[in-house]
């Protein structure tokens, strides 16, 4: 859509807030109740005195010529008579933190905050300075500005914020919010050049008119702002979040239109914007975006059911895909919220970083805290920063204080040369206590003591040192191939390369175990052995005799680094059984579901006492596949595989059970609480005296291909040692527990390389129509659409041929015969 008349400086857009009225009312009663439009213009000014900014909401970050400013929604108040009158405007203040200075709380008192203001005439001396915004508008007005969301663009600041009208609160406020498009205001402003007194002018402002009328949007009942910050793309398009609410028809059970999510273009070139489509799911809001990869566009939204979902469009939000082989439903949801404000807004932004120069995206978001230190905790949220490339994620550390319940945030990064860089976070805080209904917001927002600007040097040192520590472990695993072609192995041509060896490898056990806890190579999440009195450190593992290692998937609660084991993975160890048992069976790898009763094994791979390999899937056990343990063939390499809906295992390359896969049925759709390793936790008693030392053990965010396994050939391979000394050890983190994200301590000798990987594509279709069965196929199909375009590293992503054509590239041979080579390197 077009704007046909852009004035700089006057702007004449008329906004028509037209007032229904229900029922069988005459044409007087309703002009009675509803008077007729009157024309007002409205322009920029600066709070006067006697007008005070109670609280401050939506944060957002911008740099400008190298300044950094806090941009926010401020709540504000100012006495009227005997009353107090409240409306809302955008306040914003330079930051100048420093090495001394690295936190500080916004002082409402000195924010420089503009309001919208009606201009008695056209022609008056204040509608002169500037532009005006004209309305043509019902009686007595109340303006609403609402979730700043910001660009910059060269010099200038654009920000996008929601703006209505509240008329005849008494008669006519309700029908005129059903029957009336609420409107995006777009504003530019620009930076004064008054040294340590710079500031924000907002200045040339238009609305946007849009309305529900087309087809596309013809659900949506209002527009507003996503909050935070927007993105700028190549050609110069500016990308903003945008939160809609649905109609009447479509409430919640709280009353409340269902929120949905999706962006908003604007080029200020040709004077146009469009809309793109909504997200797949309804009930998703505060949007958070950013530009990944070849254009690719990334949006996390806070969604019902407890879980925050990302979303990807490679196509200007044309489609969009959820990223459930990656990011999608990592991050809980606090579900206690209630209202329209019940999600919080993520700082979520792109940066390239340090010497290694990956792009990697870095995002804030609390965390709920349960248990502290043994006890009860007090419940507050707790801002975390993460670091992700799209496949690994790690918990960088806390940003907030301990006792700040923290809810809206927002990130900056600032590149600077000879390592001054900078990353600035901003976070709103919520009051402690409780207030009235009478005194809260009337549109829900949630009473807040205000905003803490703070400069996360530490934090960024951290991110920098685990960004080196695995550029070390990728020139290690690039070695690798090298070793290969020396030792004259036959391999597809182009199938040894780091960046395939290691697509959509998230975590890997090895040899960093200390008391109960197995560390994540990946620095991602810890396993924790159960019966620590029956497990020992062993090279590169640990082993077990009566014990087990447990690695969390759904165990880990809010946060779940591994949700995307819930519809694909690979699981992949060396396991060395000594022995065999005197009855039952010994088992080695499995999953667990998330059930509270019956069986809760979701799949199995185990070793019994006549010496055969027994694979259980969904349950039920599969014809036993014999395997002899000799004297010549002391190690194996075992592997199960979740496709959707359908497993499988292996033995040195080989099928468990005949060559068709497992159909997972139901369980297909329980979430899975664990992984195990080396023992499944239960009775230990018929497994006693049978030691298992299990070594390397590796976990995909995709299906590896069953083919390729097969064609594996068990030949030693000879892999180098590290040359020089090992990775330096990560910071000095915080102590982690098992079980949780692994926090970057200890040397960091066998961390593999790590680039973006994904679900990959659907080997087989699942029998069955039943609506549980198409929800599974549903969600692979969705998992492997995101695989299309995220499987084979940053530089790939976007490119759909690439992630096509992974399945037959003879990845799987040169990645297990690498996998046997680490393995018998073990022993030197």
């Amino acid at each position: 859509m077009s704007w046909h008349h852009f004035y700089s400086a006057v702007l004449l857009l008329l906004v028509v807030m037209m007032c229904w009225v229900s029922g069988a009312a005459t044409a007087d009663e309703r002009k009675d109740a509803c008077p007729g439009p009157s024309e007002k213009y409205f322009v920029w000014r600066d709070v006067k005195d006697g007008e005070t900014v109670d609280s401050l909401h939506v944060p957002s970050l911008v740099e400008v010529d190298g300044d950094v400013f806090a941009v926010a929604e401020a709540q504000c108040t100012k006495k009227k008579d005997d009353n107090k009158e409240s409306f809302t405007g955008i306040a914003s203040e330079l930051l100048e933190l420093s090495d001394e200075n690295l936190k500080k709380e916004l002082d409402t008192n000195k924010l420089k905050t503009q309001v919208l203001e009606e201009c008695s005439t056209l022609g008056g001396e204040t509608c002169a300075l500037q532009s005006v915004i004209s309305f043509e508008s019902q009686s007595q007005k109340k303006l609403i500005l609402g979730r700043p969301t910001t660009v910059v663009k060269g010099n200038d600041m654009y920000m996008l914020a929601g703006i209505y009208l509240r008329e005849n609160v008494a008669t006519c406020q309700e029908s005129a919010r059903d029957a009336a498009s609420f409107e995006l205001l777009l504003v530019k402003g620009n930076v004064s050049n008054g040294g340590s007194n710079n500031r924000i002018f907002l200045n040339d402002t238009y609305v946007i008119p849009w309305t529900s009328n087309d087809e596309q949007h013809k659900s949506l009942k209002s527009l507003n702002g996503g909050g935070g910050s927007g993105v700028k793309m190549e050609d110069g398009t500016l990308v903003f979040p945008v939160e809609a609410t649905k109609k009447e028809e479509e409430k919640t059970a709280e009353g409340i239109g269902e929120a949905v999510s999706l962006i908003l273009y604007f080029s200020e070139d040709n004077k146009s914007w469009k809309l793109s489509k909504e997200i797949s799911d309804d009930g998703c809001s505060d949007p958070s975006l950013v530009k990944w990869e070849k254009g690719k566009l990334i949006m996390m939204t806070a969604c019902d059911g407890g879980r925050r979902r990302v979303y990807e469009s490679g196509d200007k939000g044309d489609s969009w895909t959820e990223a459930l082989g990656t990011l999608s439903r990592v991050w809980g949801n606090p579900t206690e919220r209630k209202g329209p404000r019940k999600g919080v807004g993520s700082g979520f932004i792109t940066a390239t970083v340090g010497d290694v120069s990956k792009k990697v995206m870095l995002v804030t978001l609390p965390v709920y805290s349960k248990l502290q230190n043994g006890k009860e905790g007090n419940g507050k949220g707790r801002l975390h920063l993460w670091l992700t490339d799209n496949t690994h994620i790690v918990d960088i550390g806390p940003v907030s204080g301990n006792d700040e319940d923290v809810t809206a945030s927002s990130l900056l990064y600032k590149s600077g040369k000879d390592n001054r860089d900078e990353l600035i976070a901003l976070y709103e805080k919520e009051d402690g206590h409780e207030e009235d209904e009478e005194d809260s917001d009337e549109e829900g927002e949630e009473a807040s003591l205000g905003m803490v600007s703070v400069r996360l040097t530490a934090q960024l040192q951290r991110v920098k040192e685990v960004l080196a520590t695995w550029k070390k472990v990728d020139e290690r695993v690039s070695k690798l191939c090298t070793t290969l072609l020396a030792a004259k192995v036959t391999l597809p041509a182009n199938a040894c390369s780091a960046d395939k060896v290691t697509s959509g490898l998230v975590g890997f056990l090895s040899g960093n175990f200390s008391g109960n806890t197995w560390s994540d190579e990946y620095l991602g999440v810890n396993a924790t052995v159960k019966e620590n009195g029956g497990a020992k450190k062993a090279d590169n593992g640990v082993k077990f005799q009566g014990a087990g290692a447990e690695w969390p998937v759904g165990r880990q609660g809010e946060n779940q680094l591994y949700h995307f084991a819930n519809y694909n993975f690979t699981l992949v160890a060396t396991v060395s059984i000594d022995g065999v048992p005197k009855s039952g069976s010994v088992p080695l790898i499995g999953a667990k579901m998330n059930v509270s009763e019956g069986e809760n094994k979701l799949m199995e791979l185990s070793y019994d006492n006549e010496k055969n390999w027994q694979f259980s899937c969904g349950g039920q056990t599969t014809e036993k596949f014999s395997s002899t343990l000799g004297a010549e063939k002391t190690q194996h390499v075992v592997t199960l595989v979740r496709n959707g809906n359908q497993g499988s295992a292996y033995v040195d390359g080989k099928r468990v059970g005949g060559d068709a896969p497992c159909a997972l049925g139901n369980n297909a759709l329980q979430e899975i609480s664990n992984f195990y390793i080396g023992g499944d936790g239960s009775s230990t008693v018929a497994r006693e005296g049978v030691p298992v030392t299990v070594t390397n053990v590796l976990l995909y965010n995709r299906p590896l291909d069953g083919n390729e396994i097969t064609a594996l050939n068990t030949k030693n391979v000879i892999i180098p040692k590290l040359e020089g000394p090992p990775p330096p050890a990560v910071g000095d983190p915080p102590e982690q527990k098992a079980g949780t994200p692994s926090a970057p301590a200890g040397p960091q000798l066998t961390e593999q390389e790590h680039s973006s990987g994904s679900a990959g594509e659907n080997e087989d279709s699942a029998g069955g129509t039943n609506g549980q069965e198409e929800e599974v196929q549903r969600r692979v199909m969705e998992v492997n659409a995101t695989a299309l375009s995220s499987s084979l590293g940053n530089e790939s992503q976007g490119n759909n041929s690439d992630a096509g054509t992974m399945r037959g590239s003879g990845l799987l041979p040169s990645l297990l015969l690498l996998l046997l080579g680490l393995w018998g390197f073990a022993a030197l």
